[in-house]
């Protein structure tokens, strides 16, 4: 395999997706990833959601319009992702747009919910498949960790039990998950953005999937 200085020759998957909860790295690693393929980068920005500082601080009044700005700006980038797929042989994507509802779900009413649906079935969002769906997952309390050492100020209201939540949605999310390849990787055991072996064993892996559904967890195969 080339080294981390050279981009990969474009031999495996071509639109690769990384997905996971808050804190789990999946952006770090979406941006090194861009770097080893000379990729196209098509980020979540959720930084530009007006609504989303007075969601942390409280879900229960902001999670509607906080949902809603999302549901837009995916509308967009699905439009962003189809125009990259003209000029770029890999894209990579630090988000999964099917998994907008998993969100809606987990923060809104039922009533909330069901005008989430009716706007979201207007837009008619028809994304692009991914070759691979890379889902880092990681315990709630080494999400906390990180998001207490990466300092973004409107982060630091989120609390333990939201995370198990979320961790848990997103379990269940992906349990029956087929509409892609699927690598489901131990982010609490490996440091793909510090540690450049941890970062070459995970992209050798990325490398040779082309179906199915596969774990990497280093730890547990070094005990095996």
């Amino acid at each position: 395999m080339e080294q981390n200085s050279g981009v990969i020759p474009v031999d495996g998957p071509r639109f690769i997706v990384i997905e996971g909860p808050i804190g789990v790295g999946k952006t770090s690693l979406a941006k090194r990833l861009a770097q080893s393929f000379a990729s196209e980068l098509i980020l979540e920005r959720a930084e530009e959601n007006p609504f989303l500082e007075r969601f942390y601080r409280n879900r229960r009044h902001a999670a509607l319009p906080t949902q809603l700005f999302f549901l837009f700006q995916r509308a967009r980038q699905i439009e962003q992702i189809r125009q990259a797929d003209m000029f770029s042989p890999v894209r990579i994507a630090d988000f999964l747009i099917d998994k907008d509802r998993l969100f809606a779900e987990l923060n809104l009413d039922p009533n909330e919910l069901a005008l989430y649906d009716q706007v979201a079935a207007t837009l008619d969002l028809d994304p692009p498949k991914p070759d691979l769906v890379v889902y880092l997952q990681a315990p709630a309390s080494v999400l906390m960790r990180r998001i207490a050492a990466r300092g973004i100020p409107y982060e630091q209201s989120i609390d333990e039990a939201y995370l198990e939540r979320l961790g848990e949605a997103y379990a269940r999310f992906f349990y029956d998950f087929d509409a892609a390849p699927l690598l489901i990787v131990n982010a609490a055991s490996i440091d793909p953005i510090h540690r450049e072996a941890d970062y070459q064993a995970l992209l050798h892996r990325i490398l040779r999937i082309r179906h199915g559904r596969h774990y990497f967890n280093p730890a547990a195969e070094a005990l095996g």
